[in-house]
């Protein structure tokens, strides 16, 4: 689906609060956000030309006492999504738009991490943008309480001293959302003398669930799926989190827990403060929320960020309980939190907001899973099925529901392969031919290895990059194919896939292996 952009006909009002604001004044109040055109009032994007981390009229300033995600950037991501991305999912089943509304997309949502500290209420702060994720300090009566610790020392080091600002009392508890690495490998930055309590769930350690025979080839696709090679001209971001982070260190300042919270959470009091743990697995087994009843804060981790969720991360996970994280959601939603501090990107507020988000964010999850379920029983296969499966009409708008981290495809794909595992049921799919076989008799059936090597051609020049991806692969199989030619058309085709690629971790996904390929570091066949 290709629309102009001078055409985009789009207005929506929101009647809700924005994201955040830099730490001395309270959060914002609201927003209502219209962008149309050829009407009362214009909604322009940044500048298609200029790079993510350029400063224009949309980007947060340096010693503003009050920021939040600008009405231009709500009604940006809102009217792109729907107009390029969204609304075309049907039909495409992914992420693709127009590279220059896929940039601005991007663009609108490096916002969303930009490096600030957010009051969050008057003893409640959250850093975002210090790492990937988000870190927070609650102030007590004698002391503080950091909830999650960003990924190594050196960064967690710059949230500390940030922190610091607003409260120099000790540590008395550190509190680990869930055992990913960019939550737990900085603890050490944020203690002194006095060794505070670490507390995590009594599964604490089972994020990955990933067998360790696997780690190295799960370790290149870590290296992709982040872009963590990318040069700057190709770096965006990461969806909900920014492209260059310092990872040097990863995992070098962790304090093992040494308070195990049970299974049926945990009430108890802190430096002063009341604080409840809840247990809620969801983007991992080993999650938990933690609540704060007397400020009405819920800390969520990593089952929400603004992004739809990474029911499935193309690094390579193992299955995650997709009904269970749409349960833990929703019984967040049942607090009805006046602050929604997210794991990663900026905190939401007003509790009518923060609620209706917690309840989109379930219903698209267990949608997804509702209706991958419904396609299983009627026999159809992943690939019909991850075509077919969208979100419901009302969350296409939402603009934290937008794919720039997870996808439906993904997560259609993985919650198949984790009910049923790899077999589709049809059996032509039982014992299928090996590869070279296959694309033998495809380039008999295209005339001949000729013939096939002109049709992968004549895909890469009409920009149909996905079937031109597909016969480079079948050439790269055959004795008497161009090799050279195959890998060059890849390339090309990835690169194509990248620019107009919205999802952060697909775009990253693309470049990096055009580059591995470009560079020689795969061998022959491309593994």
């Amino acid at each position: 689906m290709s629309v102009p952009y001078t055409h985009l006909r789009v207005r929506y009002t929101q009647h809700q609060n924005v994201y955040g604001s830099r730490a001395g004044p309270a959060l914002g109040t609201g927003y209502t956000a219209g962008c149309y055109r050829n009407g009362i009032r214009r909604c322009d994007p940044p500048s298609a030309g200029r790079q993510l981390g350029e400063r224009g009229r949309d980007a947060p300033k340096k010693g503003n006492q009050k920021m939040h995600v600008s009405t231009r950037t709500v009604c940006l991501l809102l009217g792109l999504a729907v107009a390029f991305g969204v609304a075309s999912r049907a039909a495409n089943a992914d992420t693709q738009v127009e590279p220059t509304i896929a940039l601005k997309m991007l663009n609108a949502q490096q916002q969303q991490f930009g490096q600030q500290v957010v009051k969050v209420t008057d003893n409640v702060y959250t850093a975002v943008g210090f790492h990937g994720a988000n870190t927070s300090m609650i102030v007590g009566t004698d002391g503080v309480i950091i909830i999650d610790t960003l990924k190594g020392p050196t960064s967690a080091a710059k949230a500390a001293e940030a922190f610091r600002k607003y409260s120099d009392k000790p540590v008395k508890a550190i509190i680990y959302t869930h055992s990913h690495g960019d939550h737990i490998g900085g603890a050490s930055a944020f203690i002194g003398d006095e060794r505070p309590d670490i507390y995590a769930t009594e599964s604490f350690g089972s994020a990955e669930g990933v067998n360790k025979a696997v780690a190295p080839v799960k370790a290149k696709r870590n290296v992709r799926q982040f872009g963590r090679k990318l040069s700057p001209s190709e770096s965006t971001n990461r969806g909900v989190a920014p492209a260059n982070t310092d990872d040097s260190d990863g995992g070098k300042g962790f304090l093992a827990p040494t308070v195990k919270v049970p299974d049926s959470g945990l009430k108890t009091t802190i430096a002063g403060v009341e604080i409840e743990f809840h247990i809620g697995p969801g983007e991992t087994d080993d999650a938990m929320f933690i609540w704060l009843p007397q400020n009405q804060v819920l800390f969520a981790g990593d089952n929400f960020y603004s992004s739809f969720p990474n029911l499935y991360a193309i690094r390579g996970t193992a299955y995650r309980d997709v009904l269970s994280w749409s349960e833990s959601v929703a019984k967040m939603a049942e607090l009805k939190p006046h602050v929604l501090v997210p794991g990663h990107t900026m905190p939401i507020r007003g509790e009518q907001t923060a609620t209706a988000v917690l309840n989109d964010y379930s219903e698209a999850i267990r949608s997804v899973y509702d209706q991958t379920v419904r396609g299983i029983n009627e026999g159809k296969s992943p690939d019909q099925l991850a075509h077919e499966v969208e979100l419901p009409k009302r969350l296409k708008d939402k603009p934290y529901l937008i794919e720039f981290y997870g996808s439906v495809p993904h997560a259609v794909r993985a919650i198949y392969a984790g009910l049923l595992g790899w077999f589709d049921g049809n059996p032509t799919t039982l014992s299928p031919l090996e590869p070279k076989l296959k694309a033998k008799h495809i380039a008999e059936l295209a005339g001949g290895t000729q013939e096939l090597t002109e049709q992968m051609e004549a895909a890469l020049a009409k920009q149909d990059y996905k079937w031109a991806l597909e016969l480079s692969d079948y050439l790269k199989w055959l004795h008497d194919g161009d090799k050279k030619r195959a890998r060059k058309v890849k390339i090309e085709a990835l690169r194509g896939l990248a620019a107009r690629e919205y999802n952060a971790p697909n775009r990253n996904y693309y470049l990096s292996y055009a580059n591995e390929l470009e560079s020689g570091q795969l061998s022959e066949l491309w593994f």
